[in-house]
Protein backbone atom coordinates (compact mmCIF):
# COMPACT_ATOMS: atom_id res chain seq x y z
CA UNK A 1 0.00 0.00 0.00
CA UNK A 2 1.34 3.22 -1.13
CA UNK A 3 0.88 6.74 0.50
CA UNK A 4 -0.42 7.57 -2.92
CA UNK A 5 -3.03 4.73 -4.23
CA UNK A 6 -5.72 7.14 -3.54
CA UNK A 7 -4.33 9.20 -6.17
CA UNK A 8 -3.70 6.82 -8.41
CA UNK A 9 -7.53 5.26 -8.75
CA UNK A 10 -8.49 9.10 -8.35
CA UNK A 11 -6.91 9.29 -12.10
CA UNK A 12 -7.66 6.20 -13.12
CA UNK A 13 -11.62 7.10 -13.00
CA UNK A 14 -10.58 10.65 -14.12
CA UNK A 15 -8.89 9.27 -17.39
CA UNK A 16 -11.62 7.44 -18.28
CA UNK A 17 -13.48 10.50 -19.45
CA UNK A 18 -10.14 12.75 -20.35
CA UNK A 19 -11.98 15.02 -23.06
CA UNK A 20 -8.77 17.44 -23.30
CA UNK A 21 -6.68 15.57 -25.78
CA UNK A 22 -7.15 18.42 -28.07
CA UNK A 23 -5.45 21.52 -25.73
CA UNK A 24 -1.64 22.43 -26.96
CA UNK A 25 -0.51 24.03 -24.12
CA UNK A 26 -0.43 27.37 -25.29
CA UNK A 27 -2.55 29.55 -23.31
CA UNK A 28 -6.01 30.11 -24.91
CA UNK A 29 -7.12 33.25 -23.55
CA UNK A 30 -3.72 35.18 -22.97
CA UNK A 31 -3.42 34.91 -19.44
CA UNK A 32 -0.85 33.75 -16.59
CA UNK A 33 -1.81 34.10 -13.28
CA UNK A 34 0.25 34.18 -9.99
CA UNK A 35 -1.04 32.77 -7.58
CA UNK A 36 -0.96 30.88 -4.26
CA UNK A 37 -0.91 27.22 -3.29
CA UNK A 38 -3.86 28.03 -1.14
CA UNK A 39 -5.79 24.94 -1.37
CA UNK A 40 -9.16 26.87 -0.73
CA UNK A 41 -8.37 28.66 -4.59
CA UNK A 42 -9.55 27.57 -7.76
CA UNK A 43 -7.89 29.68 -10.06
CA UNK A 44 -9.89 28.84 -13.14
CA UNK A 45 -13.34 28.81 -11.58
CA UNK A 46 -13.33 32.21 -10.07
CA UNK A 47 -12.21 33.63 -13.02
CA UNK A 48 -14.65 32.04 -15.10
CA UNK A 49 -11.69 29.66 -17.45
CA UNK A 50 -11.55 26.72 -18.29
CA UNK A 51 -8.75 24.08 -18.77
CA UNK A 52 -6.11 25.19 -21.17
CA UNK A 53 -7.38 29.16 -21.05
CA UNK A 54 -4.60 30.37 -18.90
CA UNK A 55 -1.03 29.26 -17.32
CA UNK A 56 -1.60 28.94 -13.70
CA UNK A 57 2.02 29.68 -11.44
CA UNK A 58 1.70 29.16 -7.80
CA UNK A 59 3.41 29.37 -4.98
CA UNK A 60 3.87 30.30 -1.00
CA UNK A 61 2.05 33.69 -0.92
CA UNK A 62 1.77 34.37 -4.49
CA UNK A 63 4.82 36.09 -4.45
CA UNK A 64 6.86 37.09 -7.73
CA UNK A 65 10.18 35.13 -7.39
CA UNK A 66 12.95 35.01 -9.83
CA UNK A 67 11.87 31.67 -10.95
CA UNK A 68 8.14 33.01 -11.51
CA UNK A 69 9.67 35.68 -13.60
CA UNK A 70 11.57 32.94 -15.72
CA UNK A 71 8.18 31.22 -16.03
CA UNK A 72 6.79 34.60 -17.08
CA UNK A 73 9.18 34.75 -19.79
CA UNK A 74 8.63 31.47 -21.27
CA UNK A 75 5.07 31.41 -20.59
CA UNK A 76 4.45 35.12 -23.09
CA UNK A 77 7.36 34.01 -25.65
CA UNK A 78 6.56 30.25 -25.43
CA UNK A 79 2.99 29.59 -25.13
CA UNK A 80 0.90 32.27 -25.73
CA UNK A 81 0.66 34.71 -22.73
CA UNK A 82 0.00 38.26 -23.16
CA UNK A 83 -1.28 39.34 -19.47
CA UNK A 84 -0.60 38.68 -16.69
CA UNK A 85 -2.94 38.87 -13.47
CA UNK A 86 -1.00 38.70 -9.79
CA UNK A 87 -3.61 37.67 -7.18
CA UNK A 88 -2.55 36.80 -3.85
CA UNK A 89 -5.31 36.04 -1.21
CA UNK A 90 -7.26 36.69 2.14
CA UNK A 91 -6.30 34.54 5.32
CA UNK A 92 -2.93 33.46 3.70
CA UNK A 93 -0.51 31.70 5.98
CA UNK A 94 2.20 33.83 4.25
CA UNK A 95 1.13 36.92 6.54
CA UNK A 96 1.05 35.53 9.85
CA UNK A 97 4.65 34.68 9.71
CA UNK A 98 8.54 35.69 8.70
CA UNK A 99 11.15 34.45 7.84
CA UNK A 100 12.35 34.64 11.03
CA UNK A 101 9.60 32.61 12.50
CA UNK A 102 10.02 29.58 10.02
CA UNK A 103 14.19 29.42 10.28
CA UNK A 104 12.95 28.95 14.20
CA UNK A 105 9.97 26.13 13.12
CA UNK A 106 12.79 23.90 10.83
CA UNK A 107 15.56 24.55 13.53
CA UNK A 108 13.18 22.82 16.28
CA UNK A 109 13.45 20.41 14.12
CA UNK A 110 16.92 20.19 12.90
CA UNK A 111 16.83 21.46 9.80
CA UNK A 112 18.76 24.76 9.18
CA UNK A 113 16.60 26.41 6.34
CA UNK A 114 18.72 29.77 6.14
CA UNK A 115 20.07 29.89 2.74
CA UNK A 116 15.90 29.85 2.11
CA UNK A 117 14.25 32.68 1.49
CA UNK A 118 10.59 32.23 2.02
CA UNK A 119 9.01 35.51 1.07
CA UNK A 120 6.41 35.81 3.58
CA UNK A 121 4.47 39.20 3.40
CA UNK A 122 4.06 41.46 6.36
CA UNK A 123 1.91 43.72 4.07
CA UNK A 124 -0.21 41.94 1.69
CA UNK A 125 -0.61 45.38 -0.34
CA UNK A 126 2.74 46.38 -0.08
CA UNK A 127 3.95 42.82 -1.40
CA UNK A 128 1.30 42.44 -4.06
CA UNK A 129 2.72 47.09 -5.26
CA UNK A 130 6.22 45.31 -5.18
CA UNK A 131 5.52 42.11 -7.49
CA UNK A 132 3.40 43.90 -9.38
CA UNK A 133 6.02 46.72 -10.10
CA UNK A 134 8.64 43.71 -10.12
CA UNK A 135 7.20 42.41 -13.65
CA UNK A 136 6.22 46.05 -15.02
CA UNK A 137 9.57 46.77 -15.11
CA UNK A 138 11.63 43.69 -15.89
CA UNK A 139 13.31 44.11 -19.22
CA UNK A 140 12.27 40.33 -20.04
CA UNK A 141 8.59 40.48 -21.28
CA UNK A 142 7.48 43.00 -23.86
CA UNK A 143 7.14 46.77 -22.37
CA UNK A 144 3.57 47.40 -22.48
CA UNK A 145 2.49 44.10 -20.90
CA UNK A 146 -1.07 44.91 -19.22
CA UNK A 147 -0.42 43.61 -15.62
CA UNK A 148 -3.17 43.62 -12.77
CA UNK A 149 -3.40 42.39 -9.04
CA UNK A 150 -6.44 41.50 -7.15
CA UNK A 151 -6.57 40.28 -3.94
CA UNK A 152 -8.96 36.89 -4.05
CA UNK A 153 -11.36 36.83 -0.93
CA UNK A 154 -11.42 33.08 0.82
CA UNK A 155 -14.15 33.75 2.37
CA UNK A 156 -16.56 35.17 -0.17
CA UNK A 157 -15.29 34.07 -3.32
CA UNK A 158 -14.50 37.79 -4.46
CA UNK A 159 -11.70 39.12 -6.00
CA UNK A 160 -11.37 42.94 -5.57
CA UNK A 161 -8.73 44.47 -8.13
CA UNK A 162 -5.75 46.42 -6.67
CA UNK A 163 -6.06 50.36 -7.48
CA UNK A 164 -1.94 50.15 -8.28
Amino acid sequence: MSAFDDLYAANARFATTFANSELTGRAARGLAVVTCMDSRIDPLGLLGLKAGDAKILRNAGARVTDDVLRTLVLAVYLLGVERVLVMPHTDCGMTKVTDSDVHALTQERGVDTRSLEFHTVPDQHEALRHDLTRIRTTPFLPEGTPVAGAIYDVHTGRLTPAPF
